[in-house]
C-alpha cells in the first residue's frame, strides 16, 4: 500500500482515512487471539461518525494490505465457509508511525537526497525538530 501524504491533516490522518484508523486502533487495542474481518467491519461501522458505514470489503483489503507491510499479523484458520484470517498487530501504533517516517524519509532520499538533507540538517539548526519534540 503506497504511503500518500496529506500535510494539511494532522496524525494519523496524514496518512490513513477515518475508518483505516478505526480497524487499526480496535486491531491495536485487542489483547487475545485475533480478530476476524467480521469482528473489525463491525467495531469500525459501530465508531463511524453521522451514520457512515464502509464494506467489508473495504475493511478486507485494507487488513490484507497492512498484513503485507508488516503493520498486522495474521492466521489462518479453518470455518464453515472454508479459510479465514484472524488479524492481530505486527507493530503497536507508535511502530506504525516510525514506519511511516522512515518509509517516507528512504523515499525523499531517494528522489531529492541533496534537498532532504538540507531540510533536516535546516530544521535541526533551527531548533524546530528539538521544540516539536520537547
Amino acid at each position: 500500500m503506497p504511503i500518500i501524504i496529506d500535510p494539511s491533516k494532522d496524525g494519523l490522518e496524514k496518512v490513513l482515512r477515518d475508518y483505516q484508523i478505526e480497524a487499526l486502533r480496535h486491531v491495536w487495542e485487542h489483547n487475545g487471539d485475533g480478530l476476524t474481518s467480521r469482528d473489525v467491519f463491525k467495531a469500525v461501522n459501530e465508531s463511524l461518525d453521522g451514520g457512515r458505514s464502509v464494506s467489508r470489503a473495504s475493511i478486507i483489503n485494507f487488513l490484507n494490505a497492512m498484513c503485507d507491510e508488516g503493520v498486522l499479523d495474521f492466521e489462518e484458520e479453518t470455518c464453515k465457509g472454508g479459510m479465514r484470517r484472524r488479524y492481530s498487530k505486527g507493530m503497536g501504533e507508535d511502530g506504525f508511525k516510525n514506519y511511516v517516517a522512515s518509509t517516507v524519509i528512504r523515499s525523499l532520499m531517494k528522489d531529492f537526497p541533496d534537498q532532504t538533507v538540507a531540510a533536516i540538517k535546516s530544521s535541526l539548526d533551527s531548533g524546530y525538530l528539538k521544540r516539536l519534540h520537547d
